[in-house]
């Protein structure tokens, strides 16, 4: 029996269930499975899950109202599995206090990949020890020094840009919200002007990608918010 992580999957498509229950406990996961958000619920209080996958469309509630009550109790990282795949399905869910979102159909790598990261960022908001150094590629940012390198060179950023990356790492291979970038970077009252962000993405854009038009650390998850590469393993 595997003895890793413990997620509870909340999904009432059984192919799905059975899909995943094969892919994560062969991947040394536990696994606690719920057809419906009221029975998600009730096993999100009684099993402790490390995760929860959350698919939308329930038969009983919808998937928001179960991330709005778990988030009223817990801090539980939840990533969505969705056939709803419009942008604003996405900014509602992760404006609820979803962590993650993938559009069905989905990749089983990329699953179990959102799944380390969002485990590992868990883990570190729990006060277990992060790196201070943050490498991905020929990206290294030393959050200690407050340096940037691309390469060998080092990189100059101006405060804000600064304050911009390091959220950016902070939530590293999770997609973070226009508004979330906002409140964090420049404050609350600045949730709307999310033409600050354009701005100064392009600029750090310019700055740490080898190519600016293709980025290869600064992702645009359209519509929605921006996705930071997360290390590989």
């Amino acid at each position: 029996m595997p003895d890793g992580p413990k997620i509870l999957l909340i999904e009432d498509e059984r192919e799905i269930r059975r899909f995943l229950r094969v892919s994560l406990t062969g991947s040394g996961y536990r696994l606690v499975e719920s057809d419906t958000g009221q029975g998600g619920l009730l096993q999100a209080a009684s099993q402790q899950p490390d995760l929860i996958i959350l698919d939308l469309g329930l038969p009983d509630v919808d998937g928001l109202e179960v991330i709005q009550q778990v988030r009223q109790w817990s801090h539980v990282p939840i990533i969505i599995l969705s056939a709803r795949g419009q942008e604003q399905d996405k900014v509602n869910a992760l404006d609820a206090g979803a962590d993650d979102y993938l559009t069905k159909p989905f990749s089983v790598g990329e699953l179990l990949a959102r799944l380390r990261v969002a485990l590992r960022h868990a883990a570190q908001a729990r006060g277990e020890p992060g790196e201070p150094v943050f490498v991905v590629d020929g990206l290294r940012i030393d959050l200690a020094r407050r340096q940037v390198f691309v390469g060998d060179h080092e990189v100059h950023l101006t405060p804000i840009e600064y304050r911009l990356l390091a959220t950016l790492v902070k939530y590293a291979g999770m997609v973070v919200t226009h508004r979330q970038l906002l409140r964090e970077v420049w404050g609350p009252g600045s949730i709307y002007e999310t033409h600050y962000l354009r701005v100064y993405m392009a600029q750090l854009r310019r700055k740490v990608e080898p190519n600016p038009a293709q980025p290869r650390f600064l992702m645009t998850e359209p519509g929605v918010g921006y996705r930071l590469a997360a290390p590989a393993g």
